[in-house]
């Protein structure tokens, strides 16, 4: 194996910024430019990303400061925040809240950058400057040092992390379809197949509503035991817990629509509502999803849903005995999900411990 080099983070790639085309000129967006924003990582955990929400036309890229970054360029967020990043899979371009590289083929591999940066964000945010909010310079980034292993053992490197998350992404899409196909059985049986003989109740009827519980900022801590659970999902940890049944949750405030199920203790956000089913859970989980939630937004300077609205919806009830059918499906569904999400879980920690000593050297890989 060969000796690992110190560089500049300049020596090994190219450092591109990024640009918006003005957002009143019609002609310079909806074309075929795939263009990110910080926003269009928010939240995502995949290697490779093709496109976002938005595109931009052969105008808008040239009349901005957009560059387009070739296939294999690590897109680095460097503002609002720091450190989302991601590998393009295509020719794409983003704005100005990126600081993106493009690595020298014959010196550094992407996948390796990539994994680098993932073990470096601390640093980076650290790095970070700014009055309003923290961003990172160009200038900053070419200046980081770096070490590298030779090209083959960084391939190396790279193919051992990649095969740990191909298999964690792996199981997150049979999740989903596994998810999937517990929804359609409940359209099928419970909405298309649905019978006007059946009992018409309140949906109050079948669930007790509450709210999650505001929690002190001097609360959360990033080694804590529990899980804090908001609008989106985890938003922090903490010491403290204010559930420990299984329930569904979804948000009250802000963010609606989401449906989420939480089987451990945690800590639910003011910003939640809780739904915990007197029976059926699953038919309850999948029929506050048909409810698309967000059409019940009352709130005037942000999205708001009111207990009231909910308990009040009408319900036609099919017999207990087609209900209890479709829980013992569903169950062996999430059965079979949990289990994936225990295995999601190790693979992770087996990624996370591997990734600082692998790019340190600590750890060695072959590399013939």
């Amino acid at each position: 194996m060969g000796e690992w080099r110190e560089y500049k983070i300049s020596d090994i790639a190219d450092v591109i910024g990024g640009g918006t085309p003005k957002t009143s000129i019609e002609e310079y967006w909806n074309g075929d430019i795939p263009w990110l924003s910080p926003r269009d990582l928010t939240g995502y955990d995949k290697v490779y990303i093709s496109h976002g929400d938005r595109f931009i036309t052969e105008k808008g890229l040239k009349k901005s400061s957009a560059k387009m970054m070739p296939k294999g360029s690590i897109l680095l967020t460097s503002r609002a925040p720091i450190g989302y990043v991601a590998i393009a899979e295509n020719e794409i371009c983003t704005n100005q809240g990126f600081k993106s590289l493009i690595p020298r083929e014959d010196i550094s591999n992407s996948e390796f950058l990539y994994y680098w940066i993932k073990n470096k964000i601390d640093y980076l945010q650290q790095l970070g400057t700014g009055t309003t909010f923290a961003e990172i310079s160009g200038g900053v980034i070419k200046g980081i040092n770096i070490s590298l292993p030779p090209l083959k053992e960084q391939k190396a490197i790279a193919e051992v992390l990649s095969s740990l998350d191909d298999k964690i992404d792996l199981l997150h899409r049979q999740n989903k379809t596994l998810e999937e196909m517990a929804q359609t059985l409940f359209r099928q049986w419970f909405i298309e197949e649905a019978d006007e003989g059946w009992e018409v109740i309140f949906f109050n009827d079948l669930v007790d509503i509450s709210s999650g519980k505001s929690l002190k900022r001097t609360f959360f801590n990033d080694d804590g035991k529990y899980e804090v659970l908001g609008a989106n999902g985890v938003i922090g940890r903490t010491d403290e817990w204010l559930f420990d049944e299984k329930l569904i949750f979804t948000g009250r405030v802000g963010t609606l629509g989401n449906i989420f199920i939480n089987d451990k203790k945690a800590w639910l956000s003011d910003n939640t509502l809780v739904f915990k089913p007197k029976e059926y859970f699953y038919y309850i989980y999948f029929l506050l999803k048909s409810f698309k939630l967000e059409n019940y937004n009352v709130g005037s300077t942000q999205p708001l849903i009111r207990q009231s609205d909910l308990k009040n919806i009408d319900i036609s009830l099919a017999p207990k005995d087609l209900i209890l059918n479709f829980e013992k499906q569903a169950n062996d569904i999430f059965i079979k999900i949990n289990q994936n999400k225990k295995q999601i879980k190790t693979l992770e920690n087996t990624r996370d411990t591997l990734l600082p000593k692998l790019m340190s050297g600590e750890v060695r890989i072959k590399d013939e």
